[in-house]
């Protein structure tokens, strides 16, 4: 049996064009900010920020940095998939458990709720 794809909703960038014209726009962005470096003229700081492209180069370093630390950190971080499944198992245990022994405890008492 056939599957009927009109039935599948088609988001923004399912169609490849689509993504192809956000490529362009992001790369005339960029192409517009390098040939801008020529023409404002920025107050600087430090004698580094001269330089061509500093502000590019500074950026890129600095997201490659944060994704280098994010690896670094999900080494201790990281849960098991299932973690919150056996935090909750514990948890329902520990209930049951304290269910259990107040239950046992009215028991050894005479089992009476009414108040003497």
């Amino acid at each position: 049996m056939a599957e009927n794809n009109n039935s599948e909703k088609k988001y923004l960038f399912d169609k490849p064009k689509n993504v192809k014209r956000l490529l362009y726009g992001l790369y005339s962005c960029c192409i517009a900010l390098v040939l801008l470096e020529f023409v404002i003229h920025r107050h600087i700081y430090h004698s580094w920020e001269e330089l061509f492209g500093f502000y590019p180069i500074y950026g890129f370093i600095g997201c490659v940095l944060l994704v280098l630390i994010a690896k670094w950190m999900r080494t201790f971080l990281m849960r098991d998939e299932d973690y919150y499944d056996k935090l909750e198992q514990k948890q329902h245990q520990l209930k049951t458990d304290a269910e259990t022994s107040s239950e046992s405890t009215k028991d050894s008492k005479g089992g009476s709720d009414v108040d003497a």
